[in-house]
């Protein structure tokens, strides 16, 4: 792995290049070689030079054992970074309906905007572990809030949450009761008695 990757701009190299971490050699080469020709700056309908930069160097890392194997041990680190996200909230386990699991959605994406405006993602295979939720349902999900303006995919294939999508989280007051940043007047009141 390239070891000037700071901590604060780690790069998801699976979510990148749309491959579960588990993914093998054959697998990471054929969708590297598709979207390659997609993001290739040569390509006049849908090059993007920085994709095809990042993409390549996912693809160098992931399929060099030895790489791979740094990288692996710097991404559960920030997983473990993403999961203290979820540690911190008091959602439940039992996350059941369509409804929780979009405000779960919104307000773990909520808090990561918060905590890095400028590395604001989190990536789908870390929203379905958080929610506790499968990946056909946490499509469906993601694809409705997508609709809705509430979340967008970042430029390295996170998702994050927009302006609309925070505006959502303040006007429905959906956050988790340990992410609120203000104190609501009842809380104000039993403090100052």
């Amino acid at each position: 792995m390239h070891g000037t990757q700071r901590e604060d701009s780690f790069v998801d190299y699976y979510e990148y290049l749309q491959v579960s971490p588990s993914a093998d050699f054959e697998t990471i080469e054929r969708v590297y070689r598709l979207l390659a020709k997609r993001y290739h700056p040569d390509n006049s309908e849908t090059g993007d030079a920085d994709k095809f930069r990042i993409l390549t160097e996912a693809y160098h890392v992931l399929t060099d054992p030895e790489q791979r194997a740094g990288y692996d041990a710097s991404y559960e680190a920030a997983l473990a970074r993403q999961w203290k996200i979820m540690d911190e909230t008091s959602a439940s386990d039992n996350v059941d309906t369509d409804s929780s699991i979009r405000r779960g959605i919104l307000s773990l994406l909520y808090r990561t905007r918060r905590q890095d405006t400028l590395n604001p993602g989190i990536g789908i295979f870390d929203l379905q572990r958080m929610l506790s939720c499968p990946e056909h349902h946490m499509e469906f999900h993601m694809w409705y809030l997508k609709e809705k303006g509430f979340v967008q995919r970042t430029e390295n294939g996170m998702f994050a949450i927009t302006a609309d999508g925070v505006d959502s989280v303040a006007e429905n007051d959906i956050m988790f009761k340990k992410e609120r940043l203000l104190p609501t007047p009842d809380d104000s009141a039993s403090k100052s008695e």
